[in-house]
C-alpha cells in the first residue's frame, strides 16, 4: 500500500458460527482493520440485531485507517445497521459495503488483495 498502512488480514474460512481469519485465533464474530483484528464483543457497545451496529463498533476501525468498511448483516440478514452509523461513515468519507456475512467476506478479501485499506465486521450467525 502506498499510503504505509498495514495490510488487514484475510478471512481464510466462514460457516456458520465460525471464522478462520489470518493471524488471529478462530472465532465467532469479528472486527478486522488494517494492521489486525480480535474478537467482535457486542456488549461493548451495546450492539444488538436491532438497532443493529452502533456508530461506536466503526470508530475502532477508523482509527485503523480504514478507507473502506465492510459490515456484514449476519448469514441470514438478521443483524441490522443503526442509521447513525452509517451517516458516521458517510461524514467521514468512508466507503461502505453492506452485505450478508459470505458476500461480505468476499467483498473484504477483494478489497484486501487490491491493496485498499479496508476494515470490517463479521457476524458469522443470524
Amino acid at each position: 500500500m502506498s499510503s504505509g498502512i498495514p495490510r488487514s488480514p484475510l478471512v481464510l474460512s466462514i460457516s456458520w458460527g465460525r471464522m478462520d481469519v489470518e493471524n488471529l485465533e478462530v472465532g465467532k464474530d469479528f472486527k478486522l482493520y488494517p494492521g489486525g483484528g480480535r474478537p467482535w464483543d457486542w456488549s461493548e457497545t451495546g450492539t444488538r440485531h436491532s438497532p443493529g451496529i452502533q456508530p461506536d463498533d466503526v470508530e475502532e476501525l477508523l482509527a485503523h485507517g480504514a478507507t473502506n468498511v465492510v459490515l456484514s448483516r449476519g448469514m441470514q440478514l438478521q443483524l441490522q445497521i443503526d442509521p447513525r452509523t452509517l451517516d458516521l461513515l458517510d461524514e467521514r468519507g468512508v466507503t461502505v459495503h453492506v452485505a450478508e456475512t459470505t458476500e461480505a467476506v468476499e467483498i473484504y478479501n477483494d478489497l484486501i488483495a487490491t491493496g485498499i485499506a479496508a476494515a470490517g465486521l463479521f457476524h458469522s450467525t443470524c
